[in-house]
């Protein structure tokens, strides 16, 4: 019996922390199906509650690695230093990013070269004939029920892999180095959202790839055109076999690619607004807009070409969907600690982003992290020595950032009084309950009340937080205590009192007679009766 231990993983292109499950639970388990092994899933957060559940396992296949670390809410990514603890009386393989950054690993402990699926199923008595990524398809097929032993299912969002690898292959810092071009057959991958969609799926995110728009390119180009026309027919498959899927997003996008090859760019673009859900985000690497880091790190493009690809996306993906965000906005990375950088590298980075304001455009998204440096990479040259050196000038732009440029771009996007739908409980905090979407990059919702985890709420925008927003929940009027109707505008203490004392009221007319039809007009907007 094997356990597969799910530590979470975040790289450039793919995403395992929950509500996402990443590919490799899947590609394992299916591993372990054809080689009529037995297993079963855990989590790391399962573990930490209760180590007994992987005690009837002879072996434990432990999944793990943040390459690209940021702030989680659905779960505790697995630290390198928690591996010696778990079940140390077990043997041990070890799988995932972690294994680029760590040399020293503790007795008991197998660790597999990244990425790891040929080897894993050799060690596992497999036999590996085929050495590109379609090697994974069978396996993904086979570990499909996987996601049925997740403890948030069905409310996962499966990442599906496009294909790995990076044509560019410069960047100083990035790991998607170490992967060669390997595309999946489009086929392939519709069976596996497919398979999952059969045991109940219906959130989908189309990451793993460097860069959605040349999934199936002609890539014999230096910067590989992307083909329209087969993207349409791949997401018209999707549908055509998983009609009521209720997310489909991507992760990558180049803004090279867009600018390079505006006119397929423009058509992709439209089939992604068409046939994948609102709400979506094109995450795209400028990672500096200083001439000098673009130079000394070999970043692929400019800030000209960037912000071409924000007004492009713009053109066609800001118009509001039915579930109350954007159809489709780019979103922007910086990463700072590189090579080159200086004072004036946030100065450049600022003015960036304040352009963005300035023309009236959307992002739905800016991603600001310190570099995180591994050996194999050109930037172990300096390691982290501009990290520690610029620390307090990072510190202020993060807070100049949320200040002057986050707080405005959220009230463009979510206007005060915007209906957002399907928003999924998570955390409840000194009776404040945290909701998102399910969706790739989802905006972080407040609620006043407390509501279990796993409920889904609509709500209309009443105010921003720094990086959130805050909503009134779309419940019975007969539901709402004071601070929610303290939160809508124009109710003040009076009128809430006078509501609360009345309750429950039959329809929004008996309660018209004692607050008036001006504030039922604006009860009606916030509450159902």
């Amino acid at each position: 019996m094997i356990a597969i231990l799910d530590g979470y993983v975040d790289e450039p292109s793919c995403l395992g922390v929950p509500p996402y499950i990443s590919p490799y639970p899947r590609y394992i388990a299916g591993m372990l199906e054809k080689l009529k092994v037995e297993w079963f899933y855990v989590t790391i957060d399962q573990y930490r509650e209760n180590p007994k559940v992987v005690e009837k396992a002879d072996k434990i296949i432990i999944i793990a690695g943040i390459a690209v670390p940021g702030k989680y809410l659905g779960g505790n990514p697995l630290s390198f230093r928690e591996i010696p603890s778990i079940a140390p009386e077990k043997e041990k393989i070890i799988v995932g990013p972690m294994v680029l950054e760590i040399d020293d690993w503790p007795e008991g402990c197998e660790v597999l070269p990244f990425p790891f699926e040929h080897k894993l199923y050799e060690l596992l008595g497999g036999d590996v004939r085929d050495a590109t990524r379609n090697f994974v398809n069978k396996f993904a097929l086979l570990g499909a029920k996987v996601v049925k032993q997740h403890p948030d299912y069905p409310n996962v969002i499966c990442e599906i892999e496009t294909y790995k690898g990076c044509y560019w292959q410069k960047c100083s810092f990035c790991i998607e180095r170490i992967h060669r071009i390997s595309m999946r057959e489009a086929r392939a991958v519709v069976a596996e959202i497919k398979a999952l969609y059969d045991l109940g799926i219906r959130h989908f995110r189309l990451g793993n790839q460097t860069d959605f728009f040349t999934y199936l390119a002609d890539f014999d180009k230096e910067i590989p055109r992307p083909n329209p026309e087969a993207l349409k027919e791949f997401h018209r498959a999707i549908w055509e076999n998983c009609p009521k899927i209720k997310t489909l997003h991507l992760d990558n996008v180049n803004p090279k690619t867009i600018a390079e090859y505006p006119d397929e760019s423009r058509e992709i673009i439209k089939t992604i607004v068409t046939y994948q859900t609102p709400g979506n985000i094109a995450a795209m690497g400028l990672e500096s807009a200083d001439e000098r880091v673009i130079r000394k790190n070999s970043l692929l493009a400019t800030p000209e070409e960037v912000m071409f690809a924000v007004e492009v996306i713009n053109e066609y993906g800001r118009h509001v969907g039915y579930n109350g965000l954007p159809y489709f906005l780019p979103g922007i990375n910086f990463v700072f600690g590189l090579k080159g950088e200086t004072k004036e590298t946030f100065e450049k980075n600022y003015e960036f982003l304040m352009e963005i304001l300035e023309r009236n455009l959307m992002i739905r998204r800016v991603n600001l992290r310190q570099v995180k440096v591994f050996p194999f990479t050109p930037m172990a040259e300096i390691g982290e020595r501009n990290v520690r050196k610029h620390k307090r000038y990072f510190k202020l732009f993060k807070e100049k950032i949320r200040r002057d440029f986050d707080s405005k771009m959220l009230e463009r996007i979510v206007p005060k009084g915007r209906l957002l739908t399907d928003l999924r409980v998570e955390v409840v905090k000194d009776r404040i309950s945290f909701a998102r979407q399910l969706s790739t990059y989802p905006l972080l919702v407040g609620f006043y009340g407390v509501f279990q985890r796993n409920t889904f709420l609509d709500g209309r925008v009443v105010g921003y937080g720094r990086r959130s927003i805050t909503a009134v929940p779309k419940i019975n009027l007969n539901d709402a205590d004071l601070n929610q109707l303290l939160a809508i505008p124009g109710i003040g203490k009076n009128t809430a009192a006078r509501i609360l004392s009345g309750k429950p009221y039959k329809d929004f007319q008996e309660l018209e007679k004692i607050i008036g039809k001006e504030k039922i007009a604006i009860l009606a907007r916030y509450f159902t009766m």
